[in-house]
């Protein structure tokens, strides 16, 4: 029985102090009512003994290995000069713990490991909430108070060499796996500092887990994999959340392992495995408000390295027009994410973004620079039981007037919400055949 179960067990007097300790003093942390104080207290120890034997900067540089080592024999001091009775289990919640809270992102940890959760939303140091299976839940993790998760957002926004601060309090930074990390902080988030983790399961390059869990079909994935083969052009479009970015890491393990390709993001979050990826990030300004480096400065780039992919995380500026011109003159199977509703929005949306680049073109242009530059639009969506599937494939086929024509390939109806409250429907193909359908044969693919 751990120190946990054993203090929820055994009620104490109520004019008794707790304590682990035979001399009685109080924990440093302790919570009344909060068993798991004890535990924090003793954690809060173990660095005090640390940094006083080590120093703060010392801490820094030791590996994992090193560093978990002092720590166990912090501990095994700390048990032997104050006469602890702490079980195995209880030593090894303090160490993982104290690790967690010194090398990782502290009470985040447990979360971070769980493959269910897809998204973590620190609303202050009080309040989590996880994403998981599509739904919103509740935990009971908490951190000790705003500085404690400030302490924990420095982490991770200087590891990518960004910084937040009252002059700068947003910023966009991401995790070692890929994860992307937004946090607010005061005086912008009124209730304290806001941490968002839009984080990958085990399965983000796996499509076929796309497919057991009903977010397409095989044979959607045979016609995407010919599509990519092929070298279309391939933009995903999607709201918020709707898993454009996943779904986008999946099509890009379709691309063959000997070719170039460049990556441009704001915060790097693909994970391509293939041999030849260059990722590409941009830079925010600094506190002179100098040295910013901009999505479109990085396209400009790009094109100078001899891509023969590149795949733009998530277009929202006036890169679009340095990515539309690429994708028509011969940077062919380029590919991005766009927010958008629905495929016919996410061409009026680049319309808008064309504008944003300070030329001045008629909309005809744009519109022709679209359909000669784009090829294939996927587009996902989140339904209300939390699923996420593609309810479209559209192939661009032209231009008629003004109008950019474009065809429904496959496409997901819902019928309705069964008594579990889930969503209801089928994909199908529409039955028309793909324009592209001779040169994803002629490239060695079959789209059926």
């Amino acid at each position: 029985m751990g120190i946990i179960d054993r203090l929820q067990n055994h009620a104490m007097p109520a004019a008794a102090e707790p304590s682990l300790i035979d001399g009685g003093a109080l924990p440093r942390r302790a919570s009344p009512g909060g068993p798991q104080s004890l535990l924090e207290s003793l954690k809060g120890r173990v660095q005090d003994r640390l940094f006083e034997r080590i120093g703060p900067r010392r801490i820094d540089q030791l590996g994992p290995s090193s560093l978990l080592e002092q720590i166990e024999n912090a501990i095994r001091e700390i048990i032997t000069e104050e006469k602890l009775l702490l079980t195995d289990t209880d030593q090894a919640a303090l160490i993982e713990m104290t690790t967690n809270e010194m090398l990782g992102l502290g009470p985040l940890e447990p979360l971070l490991q769980d493959n269910e959760v897809s998204d973590i939303l620190v609303n202050g140091f009080s309040e989590t909430f996880v994403e998981r299976k599509g739904r919103l839940v509740k935990t009971n993790v908490r951190f000790h108070d705003d500085q404690h998760l400030m302490e924990v957002i420095n982490r991770i926004v200087s590891r990518v060499g960004r910084r937040i601060d009252e002059a700068s309090p947003m910023v966009d930074a991401r995790l070692p796996d890929g994860s992307r990390v937004n946090a607010v902080i005061p005086p912008l988030a009124i209730d304290g500092p806001a941490l968002c983790i839009r984080r990958f399961g085990a399965f983000a390059n796996d499509i076929s887990f796309l497919v057991q869990r009903g977010t397409l079909t095989n044979e959607m994935v045979t016609f995407l994999r010919a599509a990519v083969g092929a070298k279309l052009n391939v933009l995903i479009s999607g709201g918020t959340g709707t898993g454009k970015t996943t779904m986008l890491n999946c099509l890009s393990s379709f691309i063959p392992e000997d070719e170039r390709i460049i990556t441009i993001e704001d915060a790097a979050e693909l994970r391509l495995q293939q041999p030849h990826v260059l990722r590409l990030e941009t830079r925010p300004a600094n506190i002179e408000g100098e040295g910013e480096v901009t999505q479109r400065e990085l396209f400009k780039n790009t094109l100078r390295m001899r891509p023969d992919r590149i795949i733009v995380g998530e277009v929202r500026g006036a890169e679009v027009l340095d990515m539309l011109q690429a994708m028509s003159t011969g940077h062919d199977g380029s590919m991005a994410t766009i927010h958008a509703n629905n495929p016919r929005d996410s061409l009026s949306r680049l319309e808008m973004m064309m504008m944003l680049s300070g030329i001045n073109l008629p909309e005809r242009a744009m519109r022709q620079y679209i359909s000669a530059a784009l090829n294939l639009i996927v587009q996902v969506n989140r339904f209300s039981d939390g699923t996420r599937k593609v309810i479209k494939i559209s192939e661009i086929t032209g231009m008629e007037g003004e109008v950019v024509l474009m065809q429904d390939l496959f496409e997901f109806v819902a019928t309705g919400i069964n008594a579990a409250g889930k969503v209801t429907g089928d994909f199908h193909a529409t039955g028309v055949r793909s324009i592209f359908t001779e040169r994803m044969l002629k490239a060695g693919f079959s789209p059926v």
